[in-house]
Order: structure tokens, then C-alpha cells, then sequence
């Protein structure tokens, strides 16, 4: 049976990654790279075919490297294959298979990590090098821009960006030890051990020292309405954060509070994200930081869930409750974990922050660190300053 035209629209379901549909997209692209002047064989289609069956379909980056590893055999062919790529799976006007298969949402978070091969010919290499240039001088725009201020387009393209994210907690040094040159303990077991294989002749004194591990971090984020422009991005940090250790929990609070660490325990962001709206009830909701904070401290805190660990609060102190109840649930809190770190939006770029809401007022006392976390860079600021805490 004849394959369908590649100028016909889809007829097929979108949603069946897995059938004949989704291959004869691949055959399709495949042609496509065919006609644009890159010799291939059934059996790269077929190569190509096997690689993609053990990714993710629905993510266009694993398409790409996909197909950028089974179908180009030189090197100056990356530039023909990265121009079809774009044409056949980015180009909104394009009607192929491709067209309802991937949302335009979908493809503006990809031209973020698409990497523009080097292997252009001498009278392209100036044009690569200021495209280059604006693509990496807008997302350094991009990056200090406020989440608020954000397009769907650019807040697609800092999430892509924060995927790549590593949050290293700090590290505390245990009862436990092990082996070390810089050790004050005398390993008295080894020494001995050493002295009996050299038939008792004196040994080097072999010494311990105290091991290190990660300080139990702990996200509390405000979803409630007032945080709306920033609740979805701080939650997404929140599952970066959860993917680089294994000693992170994550609660949201509105009016009450919910603990979304299973929630956020996918691997795809997306996912992720959308089973925690769906576990907390009170997103976009009102605010009672207090309440929250006590039921926080009286159900988790207390029974060791943040002892000697860092909990982070990111909120803008807007705050509806009794301010003698947040009062009390921050100072049982200071006296149960190593270190508060609050992240107020409303901080922004500003030195010389004076809080001047309600919950902030009462709060501040008890943090020891206010940073802002409205765009990337104060993430990103924030990371650095948690991993040199101590």
C-alpha cells in the first residue's frame, strides 16, 4: 500500500505514539532528510526507528539526537539534517504529520536546546555567529526578566532551561566515620591490622574522620492567588530539586497545607506538575501562612521530618490568619531546623528589601536568609547560596 503524501494533512490520532501512525511520521522525516540531499538506506530508517522506540515520543529533543545519531554518517551533513529538522518539525506552517502531533508550545521549548552544528560552509559562518550571538544575549535578557513579565514562549524556554538545574543541599558532618588522612580518631582496628601484616613492625597511624551527608531540605511554596505568577515556576524548581536528592520534601499551603513529594516524583515536568494541581485543592486560592506553618510544625516538623535541615518558605507574606499564629509556628520552627530561607517575589532585584506586609513583618525575625526568587537568575543565585550553607 502506497504512503500517503507528505503535503496531506494527518487523518491518524495523535495520541498513538506507538502504532504505525507515530512510524509513519519517522519514514516521512526520514524522506524529507532523503530529499534534502543525505544519502540514506532502509536500514538507517529502520536504525532510526529502533533508537526513537526507546525514548520518550513526545519529546521533540530525543527525536533529534535521535535521528542527528542513526541518520547523518558525516559531518557535513548536520547543517542539511538540522535545516529539515526545523522545517519538518518546527515550522508552524508546515502540513505534515508532524503538525497536530506537537503543540506550538511544544516546539518553542526545543529551539532552546538545539544545538546549531559548526560545520556550516565559510559564507554561513558569519550569520551562525550573530544568530548565536542574540540567541544567547536574549536569554541572558531572559533569565533577569520577572516570571510576571514572562510570554508563554519565554516562560516555556526558562522551564527547558530549569530542567537542567542541579540543587546541591549542604552537607553536615555525621556521628559516623570512615577512613580519612585528616581524621582526629586514631583507627586503632587498622593500625593494628597493618602492624600484624608487617609482623609487628611499627605502622603508619591510620586515622578517621567524620562523614559527610546532605541536610534534609524542605520546599514549603505559597500556590494561593496573590503567587499565581510565580507558583507554577517555584513548583517546578521544587521537581528539579527532588530529581538531584533523595532528602527533599515538598509541601504547597493556600489556606491549608498539602505535601505534593510523591506528586512530583516523575520524571517528566509536565506530569509532575499536573498531579500536584491536582492534589492541592486550594491552588489559587486564599492565604493563612500561619495555620499552614503550625499544622507544618505539629504533623512533620516534630517527628524529625527537618531536624538539622534547611526549610525554604517562598511566599510573599501575604497572609490572611492570625499573625500570633505565624509568630508561634515560626519560632517552633527556627528552634527545630538549621536554617530558614525565605523567597519573596516581591524582593526582586532590590538591597535594601523592607518588608512591608503583614506575615513578613512578623516573620522576619526568625528567617535567616531573604532572597527573591521572582525570575531565573534568583533561582539560580539561591542554588549557589544554599550549597555554600553550613
Amino acid at each position: 500500500m502506497a504512503e500517503p503524501s507528505p503535503t496531506e494533512g494527518p487523518t491518524e490520532d495523535p495520541t498513538d505514539d506507538r502504532g504505525d501512525a507515530y512510524l509513519a511520521m519517522l519514514v516521512d522525516f526520514a524522506r524529507t532528510v532523503r530529499a534534502d540531499g543525505v544519502d540514506l538506506g532502509s536500514g538507517d530508517v529502520l536504525t532510526y526507528a529502533r533508537a526513537v522506540a526507546t525514548l520518550d515520543p513526545t519529546d521533540l529533543v530525543d527525536l533529534y539526537w535521535a535521528g542527528r545519531t542513526t541518520l547523518v554518517g558525516r559531518r557535513d551533513q548536520l547543517p542539511v539534517y538540522h535545516r529539515a529538522f526545523e522545517r519538518y518539525f518546527l515550522d508552524a506552517s508546515a502540513h505534515n504529520r508532524a503538525t497536530a502531533r506537537f503543540t506550538p508550545d511544544q516546539r518553542a521549548r526545543v529551539l532552546v536546546d538545539l544545538v546549531v552544528p559548526e560545520t556550516d560552509g565559510p559564507s554561513e559562518e558569519h550569520d551562525q555567529q550573530v544568530r548565536l550571538g542574540l540567541a544567547a544575549s536574549g536569554m541572558q535578557t531572559v533569565r533577569r526578566k520577572d516570571f510576571a513579565a514572562c510570554t508563554p514562549e519565554e516562560l516555556a524556554a526558562l522551564r527547558r532551561i530549569m530542567r537542567t538545574m542541579r540543587l546541591t543541599p549542604p552537607r553536615r558532618r555525621s556521628r559516623r566515620t570512615r577512613p580519612g588522612r585528616r581524621g582526629r580518631a586514631p583507627d586503632v582496628r587498622r593500625t593494628v591490622r597493618e602492624t600484624m601484616r608487617l609482623h609487628g613492625e611499627p605502622a603508619e597511624l591510620h586515622r578517621r574522620e567524620r562523614r559527610l551527608r546532605h541536610r534534609p531540605l524542605v520546599l514549603i511554596l505559597d500556590v494561593s492567588g496573590s503567587m499565581a505568577d510565580y507558583s507554577r515556576n517555584l513548583v517546578q524548581f521544587a521537581h528539579t530539586s527532588t530529581r538531584t536528592s533523595s532528602r527533599v520534601e515538598v509541601f504547597c499551603f493556600g489556606t491549608r497545607l498539602t505535601r505534593i513529594t510523591r506528586e512530583l516524583d516523575r520524571r517528566r515536568p509536565d506530569e509532575a506538575l499536573d498531579r500536584a494541581a491536582e492534589a492541592v485543592l486550594d491552588w489559587d486560592g486564599g492565604t493563612r501562612i500561619g495555620e499552614s506553618l503550625d499544622r507544618f510544625v505539629r504533623d512533620h516538623a516534630r517527628h524529625g521530618r527537618c531536624r538539622g535541615g534547611i526549610v525554604v518558605i517562598c511566599s510573599d507574606g501575604l497572609d490572611r490568619g492570625d499573625p500570633d499564629v505565624l509568630a508561634a509556628a515560626m519560632e517552633r520552627l527556627s528552634r527545630l531546623c538549621h536554617r530558614i530561607v525565605w523567597l519573596n517575589p516581591h524582593k526582586g532585584s532590590s538591597k535594601e528589601f523592607v518588608p512591608t506586609t503583614l506575615g513578613m513583618i512578623v516573620a522576619a525575625p526568625y528567617v535567616d536568609e531573604l532572597l527573591s526568587g521572582h525570575d531565573l537568575a534568583s533561582l539560580e543565585e539561591f542554588a549557589a547560596t544554599l550549597a555554600r550553607m553550613r
